[in-house]
């Protein structure tokens, strides 16, 4: 069997691309392989941003979390400077247990079949794609950080942070809001507290490592299976290389959630270190018949390493041009793809990209916080950025810099 569509990762990016494909064209056959039996756990905050359900909702998809409880006021702190406000919607913090069960449930209840399968080749041929054993018309690679779908294709990763996530029993002062409380040695650098709403909290700490800011490389698809093998080896051996050198330990990093947040570990369990492949306004999707999504795709926002919005709006635009090619007779969905983004995100990527390097700077990052305690609209600006697909507005800036200019005089 040749199946129209076969995606690479099942989690929220690999679902999403199934869902955007079947909801565009309910005929296709699509593949969900996963290595993993679901549910499973994921490192992650697992905040969840109000657009990923406007996402899903057109796609047909609603009620995921109608028994989880929103979370509404958001926290931001660094020393002694800080602002506690409403979001202007509600957000969720779901354990990714189980906002991935039901998001891959949801998708093969459209019509995806999903199947336990670690995948150990994938092979570009002129009119198909080899996955494994199975041939494929589109591939989608939702493979996660160290995609072995990217590795195949030749591209490297760029720009790593790496973060530690663990479970605590809500503390009184930290209930009901998200609280993200930034670095002021170390910076790009936070450590955060969400609320899940049901007597447990996500608790953690992230950072960006200096180490490797090498940007994607392509290589030419006509290599061989054996070859696109070895080559994605290859190339995850030299990113985790790469990353280890940052240096980072696990005592470490609790060392710096305690000093951020006291007593934020204490009670901790579920312990678990994951890495972040951050977006730059650099990345460009290629042509062709196989597209990434999500972290394979190295998509997690720069600034505060959300990365479900960005993996649920990849993952449904290239599960669409997925359709629009089969339906055009054509073996580029990429270009498709590529168009797709840049006009939903690119702009954003570019904004992002500006203010996580402007915020490395301390005086800027406490501009924005007394800006945003001082202004609604330029902390609804700033979250929307940090959580969605929002751009920076002139108002903001201009707000922004008065207080940088305050804090110079």
């Amino acid at each position: 069997m040749t199946w129209d569509l076969v995606v690479v990762g099942a989690g929220p990016a690999g679902a999403a691309a199934a869902l955007g494909a079947l909801a565009a064209e309910p005929g296709m056959s699509v593949l969900l392989l996963d290595r993993h039996e679901f549910p499973r756990d994921k490192a992650c905050g697992d905040g969840i941003a109000p657009q990923v359900f406007d996402l899903l909702a057109s796609v047909g998809v609603t009620g995921l979390v109608d028994d989880r409880t929103p979370i509404r006021r958001l926290s931001l702190r660094r020393g002694a400077l800080g602002v506690e406000r409403l979001m202007a919607r509600e957000a969720y913090v779901v354990p990714r247990t189980v906002f991935d069960e039901r998001l891959v449930l949801a998708a093969v209840a459209a019509g995806a079949v999903l199947r336990k399968q670690r995948v150990a080749r994938v092979e570009v041929q002129p009119s198909a794609v080899l996955v494994d054993d199975v041939e494929a018309r589109m591939v989608v690679g939702a493979d996660g950080a160290y995609s072995m779908v990217r590795g195949a294709l030749g591209l490297v990763g760029g720009p790593v942070a790496l973060a530690l996530r663990g479970y605590v029993p809500t503390p009184v002062g930290r209930a009901g809001q998200q609280v993200i409380v930034f670095g002021t040695a170390r910076q790009p650098s936070y450590a955060w507290s969400f609320d899940r709403g049901d007597g447990w909290s996500n608790v953690g700490y992230g950072e960006q490592l200096r180490t490797g800011q090498e940007r994607p490389t392509r290589a030419g698809q006509e290599r061989t299976g054996q070859e696109q093998q070895d080559r994605a080896e290859r190339a995850g051996r030299a990113e985790r290389e790469r990353v280890g050198r940052g240096r980072l330990t696990r005592v470490g990093m609790l060392g710096e959630l305690e000093r951020l947040l006291p007593g934020a570990s204490v009670g901790g369990v579920d312990w678990r270190g994951h890495h972040l492949p951050l977006a730059s306004w650099a990345w460009r999707p290629q042509g062709g018949r196989v597209m990434l999504v999500g972290d394979a795709a190295g998509l997690v926002n720069p600034m505060t390493g959300e990365g479900i919005y960005y993996a649920i709006a990849t993952g449904m635009l290239a599960g669409r041009a997925a359709a629009g090619a089969l339906r055009r007779g054509s073996g580029d969905a990429g270009t498709e793809y590529r168009l797709a983004v840049k006009g939903l995100l690119g702009r954003h990527l570019r904004d992002t990209a500006l203010a996580a390097r402007l915020t490395r700077s301390g005086r800027v990052l406490d501009a924005g916080i007394r800006a945003s305690a001082a202004d609604q609209a330029v902390f609804d600006n700033l979250v929307e950025i940090g959580l969605a697909d929002g751009v920076l507005r002139a108002g903001a800036l201009l707000r922004i810099a008065r207080e940088i200019g305050r804090g110079l005089s």
